[in-house]
């Protein structure tokens, strides 16, 4: 199987005040193609930081990041931003979405910044797939928390991401419509053929993905595959 990304002895370090913090030490994974992986721990486990690292978003103290075959140590702030633009999807526990722009203008928007000629009906296709056909028109501040979830999914597979970083997608939510925005993800997910990883506390959400990482002050607890298809 082909490995989409390779963390290799990841070490993060901040300074506060005179002390210097670790937050990340010794972290080392992989991920296949097509894989869905979850990276569950307690609050102040170091989670997001990974994920920032992962993606590129931010650059270790020590240790290596191969995403989609690159070497991210290797690459400058606007060669990683390009590898994000043609490579990578993100949805965000607070969905991040423009309030200026209706639901379909969040969608195509990112698609016409990169040049896509088919940026609206895609949008439009994908908004479709999650439900919101008839609030293609709508503004965020008029769709409820489940709906401006599913207008930040759409966006995340808009531009065909081979991996995606979702970090707490279902923490703002109530349990049913975070179960609606799980499956939503996951069928997705599998129809697409994206590799997902996801940054969670919810260990059911969890558990239906094929690998959970667990993290526990800054190192490794276990990294153990599932049952889960």
């Amino acid at each position: 199987m082909t490995k989409i990304l390779k963390i290799n002895g990841l070490e993060k370090t901040y300074k506060s005040g005179s002390k210097q913090l670790t937050v990340l030490q010794n972290v080392s994974f992989e991920v296949e193609k097509g894989q869905t992986f979850s990276i569950v721990g307690p609050s102040g486990s170091g989670k997001t930081t990974l994920l920032g690292l992962a993606a590129g978003l931010d650059t270790p103290n020590a240790g290596t990041v191969t995403l989609c075959g690159r070497n991210l140590n290797t690459l400058n702030e606007d060669e990683r931003a390009q590898l994000r633009n043609e490579e990578v999807g993100f949805i965000f526990q607070d969905f991040q979405l423009l309030p200026t722009l209706t639901a379909l203008e969040n969608v195509s928007v990112p698609l016409e910044l990169q040049g896509a000629k088919n940026a609206v009906s895609r949008a439009k296709e994908l908004l479709e797939k999650v439900g919101l056909g008839n609030r293609v028109h709508h503004y965020p501040s008029q769709l409820s928390g489940g709906e401006q979830q599913r207008v930040a999914v759409a966006r995340a597979f808009s531009n065909n991401p081979s991996i995606l970083f979702a970090d707490e997608p279902t923490g703002n939510l109530d349990e049913e419509t975070g179960e609606k925005i799980t499956q939503l993800l996951l069928n997705l997910n599998k129809e697409a053929g994206t590799t997902l990883v996801i940054i969670t506390h919810d260990l059911d959400l969890a558990a239906r993905t094929q690998q959970i990482l667990r993290l526990k002050g800054g190192k490794i607890l276990t990294n153990e595959t599932t049952t889960a298809i």
